[in-house]
């Protein structure tokens, strides 16, 4: 089978680890790279050979790809990847799917209407660890509690990373979809029906929070909370909680030994489990807990997700799930930062 030809558009933190996933995969190759400022781009060796672009449209229509990697700032994500797919091409595109609910929803219509494959960049679903976090929490009953958040202490390029991504959302939207999406995976027959969340801004540096926190409560009783937090003043006490309690006990995300040693902006520690701690209320079972020492790293992650993008594409995988997960994640957050701004509880 011939190789799929790439496209990958922007060469951030995530694109760059996505532009060298492709170089690892047998049925890529990434024949064009796109960023506005090009020209002062030094590119990794595997990458060397590739065409460089500093326009999209330019680089679309002449290399006609068939797949286009997106991971641009959130506010260019649903243009491109319908552009893409108008031209033919899969897509990958980073979280969150678009800047709007409505524009989301163009993008799914879109992927529908051309047939073409769109993954959205979940990392998170392709985690071993957190595969089976999800896997734990459903054998806990009804209604589930969720106690998550992500607080990332930056400074220096990170914090000036976190400012461009809050030209686009807070870091409650941004981060939020993934956590969310975690929650419905877990309650995969509940629907939301309300959220309510508060907000800060704690630098006159960025227009947006880069503070939040929301709260949101699912039809059969189930309720979460999930925190974000950016930027230099942030804490790193309790920085990462990945918690959820049912009738039948809880089952956590521990960091285990290695706690005090990992700091709240490194992207590993995203993703790092270590151990999941599962403890059983009727104590039928001392707690258990589940070595994930052995796990992927960031950059591997990446490279799962584009073998999955592979095989979507290969073996005609119906992504129709997938595509309105990255919706409904979306819907959540979105209806978080309106929550903060008229300071009302939002229903769904």
């Amino acid at each position: 089978m011939a190789k799929k030809r790439v496209l990958v558009v922007g060469l951030g933190n995530m694109g760059m680890s996505h532009a060298l996933a492709y170089t690892r995969i047998p049925g890529f190759e990434v024949v064009g790279v796109c960023e506005r400022r090009i020209d002062k781009r030094e590119l990794p060796e595997a990458l060397k050979g590739t065409r460089k672009f500093s326009n999209y449209e330019k680089a679309l229509a002449e290399l006609k790809p068939d797949v286009v990697s997106i991971n641009t700032l959130p506010d260019t994500h649903a243009d491109f990847a319908i552009k893409a797919m108008e031209a033919g091409a899969h897509v990958f595109v980073e979280k969150p799917l678009a800047d709007s609910v409505a524009n989301a929803e163009k993008v799914v219509e879109t992927a529908k209407r051309t047939k073409r494959k769109l993954v959205i960049g979940y990392i998170l679903r392709h985690h071993p660890s957190w595969v089976k976090f999800i896997e734990i929490a459903r054998q806990l009953g009804t209604p589930l509690v969720f106690r998550m958040n992500l607080n990332q202490q930056s400074n220096g390029e990170t914090w000036a990373w976190h400012k461009r991504l809050m030209d686009s959302f807070p870091p409650i939207v941004d981060c939020g979809v993934h956590y969310v999406d975690i929650m419905c995976q877990m309650a995969p027959k509940a629907k939301p029906v309300k959220v309510h969340a508060i907000g800060a801004r704690l630098s006159n540096e960025v227009a947006k929070q880069n503070y939040g926190m929301l709260q949101v409560s699912f039809d059969d009783g189930s309720v979460g909370w999930y925190e974000a937090g950016w930027g230099p003043m942030m804490s790193e006490t309790a920085f990462f909680v990945k918690d959820v309690i049912g009738p039948k006990g809880s089952v956590s995300i521990v960091m285990a030994e290695t706690a005090g040693q990992v700091k709240s902006d490194d992207i590993n520690a995203h993703t790092k489990t270590n151990q999941i701690l599962w403890h059983h209320a009727d104590m039928s079972k001392p707690d258990e807990r589940i070595d994930m020492t052995d796990e992927p790293d960031h950059d591997a992650l990446c490279e799962r997700e584009q073998r999955y993008l592979l095989k979507a594409i290969e073996e005609d995988i119906d992504l129709t799930d997938h595509m309105n997960d990255g919706v409904k994640s979306l819907k959540i957050v979105v209806a978080a930062d309106r929550s903060i701004h008229e300071g009302q509880v939002v229903a769904l």
